[in-house]
């Protein structure tokens, strides 16, 4: 299961609703992360738009929840631009709101992206030794997102791969690499040395800085090719 909510809609089409929050990450004096507004809302719009698109959705708005003050608001939208334009999808709106009455001694945001997807039969995937699997990106949290931001997987690759037919993406969160595979294969309980990785899978990846992409054999080199050097292979022992 996902961090998004699907809900059905009327005809062939689901809605889904996928969110991200940041907090103590901004330029106010007792953040504990300092960075621009624009790479705070950049990162967890990033989030919630992976999360959406992993859902098979296709993003038709942005709802921001601004507690940074009215200031931030051109930054925070900047930021969130910046995401829309490497998923081309300029035309997309932002819609959202700011604290304004009273003064948080700490930035914080919400992120809510929306999209719809074609109405179909969600199935759980069941692990097979005929797939492939990698990680594209390394996990990265707090000041390690801007200091090894060339370890960051991009959104452009992110969408390509997610384009792919027969492939299931799954964005890495905080609770890290492993988790997440037991997430994508519920029927199975991976321990750390079942996984063969060179990144640590007990990790956060924070923003989302790295997904799992699982694919069939003939698929390998076309995703390395993409993924350049982005791409980590994964071995299970199973």
């Amino acid at each position: 299961m996902r961090d998004v909510i699907t809900i059905p809609l009327h005809g062939e089409e689901s809605l889904i609703i996928a969110t991200d929050n940041s907090g103590s990450i901004g330029r106010k004096e007792q953040d504990q992360v300092k960075v621009s507004y624009e790479t705070v809302a950049y990162y967890s719009f990033r989030v919630a738009v992976m999360e959406c698109i992993a859902t098979g959705g296709k993003p038709f708005s942005v709802v921001l929840h601004n507690f940074c003050g009215n200031d931030a608001w051109g930054e925070l939208v900047k930021g969130i631009k910046k995401g829309l334009k490497e998923l081309n999808l300029q035309d997309v709106p932002i819609t959202g709101s700011t604290e304004s009455n009273f003064h948080l001694q700490q930035s914080a945001i919400g992120v809510v992206v929306l999209g719809k997807k074609q109405a179909d039969k969600e199935t759980e995937l069941h692990y097979s030794p005929r797939f492939k699997l990698a990680v594209i990106g390394s996990p990265l949290v707090g000041n390690e997102v801007v200091d090894f931001g060339d370890q960051v997987a991009p959104l452009s690759i992110f969408l390509e791969v997610s384009s792919l037919r027969q492939v299931n993406i799954w964005p890495v969160g905080s609770k890290g690499i492993l988790n997440e595979l037991n997430q994508m294969f519920r029927t199975l309980s991976f321990a750390k040395d079942d996984i063969g990785i060179n990144l640590d899978v007990l990790k956060s990846s924070g923003p989302s800085t790295c997904f799992i992409v699982v694919f069939e054999q003939d698929q390998e080199e076309e995703i390395k090719s993409l993924a350049a050097g982005y791409f980590h292979p994964l071995s299970v022992n199973r």
